[in-house]
């Protein structure tokens, strides 16, 4: 093991993350009501120009009126781009007028550690004005190929930045890819096409000490689609997926939850690990299969999420 380790920033249940348009209240209270661990309110592309000053003061209205917390939700603001006339009046007004209610701001198309950096410098002037205890998180959206280029320099901007997010759709179109799929499959592919992607910004976040989550997916009435690209993602290391609609909230907490088999196992894995270790020995057998330290920190990565989803409950 390397002497140089970043462990995790900030420790946030986020198998589902439910994307809301700020402009639109009636949605907005039904998310504070799901089943969703995440909610971000939208003030990027789900909202239209002529609506985002009034998106943004629904969403204060939201963060003020709403217990997120007790509701068992972080609850989030995507802000509008930092190449848009809006983004500074996104970040003032709702650190402002919200900022000890909001839990974290998503950046969108970061592409350059500087970009976080400004954002973070605002926030941070914000927060020591008004004399806020409590302290926003930022997140990043991977979605250019400018942001998955310098993704590792983004992993590494120090500072507020927990979780990076990868943006299928914006990434797509700035790769110029011959697809118009929102995260599904492109039969013109032989499979996955995001796959070296997703693997390189969850290697990034990983390094770094940063969540991993990924993006969309567009069929909603697709709900086999949804799981296995949730699955492909799991798989690569992502801890949760964006659900675009509500019926897509339950199939990200299924797939991004150890099943009970999973963690009962974790646990014997431990405990033979445990009488191993006292007997002098640094691997042991379990179900005629081999176990050693890296099998513990596999199955401490999976008590982990238990613990906390228990927590939730």
């Amino acid at each position: 093991m390397s002497h140089t380790l970043h462990p995790l920033r900030r420790q946030r249940l986020q198998r589902s993350e439910l994307a809301v348009p700020a402009s639109n209240p009636t949605m907005v209270e039904k998310a504070a009501e799901s089943e969703a661990d995440y909610v971000f309110l939208d003030l990027e592309d789900a909202v239209a120009p002529p609506e985002k000053e009034q998106a943004r003061r629904n969403a204060i209205q939201a963060l003020n009126d709403i217990d997120w917390a007790a509701k068992g939700k972080t609850v989030s603001v995507r802000i509008n781009g930092l190449d848009t006339h809006y983004m500074y009046r996104d970040v003032v007004d709702v650190m402002e007028q919200a900022g000890d209610k909001v839990h974290t701001l998503l950046v969108p198309k970061v592409g350059v550690p500087a970009d976080l950096y400004m954002v973070e410098a605002m926030v941070n002037q914000i927060e020591q004005g008004k004399g806020y205890q409590t302290r926003v998180g930022l997140e990043a959206l991977i979605e250019t190929a400018l942001g998955m280029a310098n993704v590792e320099d983004i992993a590494r901007f120090g500072g507020r930045l927990e979780a990076l997010h990868f943006g299928v759709a914006d990434y797509a179109a700035s790769m110029r890819a011959r697809t118009v799929n929102i995260g599904g499959l492109n039969p013109n592919y032989p499979g996955d096409q995001w796959h070296a992607s997703i693997s390189r910004m969850v290697v990034a976040c990983r390094a770094y000490g940063l969540r991993a989550v990924d993006g969309p997916f567009g069929d909603f009435s697709d709900p086999e689609g949804y799981k296995d690209g949730a699955r492909r993602a799991a798989a690569l290391g992502c801890e949760g997926k964006w659900a675009i609609h509500p019926s897509q909230i339950a199939l990200a907490n299924e797939v991004f939850s150890p099943p009970e088999a999973e963690v009962t196992r974790a646990r014997r894995i431990i405990e033979e690990l445990k009488k191993a270790e006292a007997e002098g020995r640094g691997a042991a057998s379990l179900d005629g299969k081999m176990i050693d330290a890296a099998s513990e920190k596999m199955a401490q990565n999976i008590l982990t999420v238990a613990q906390v989803i228990a927590a939730k409950a």
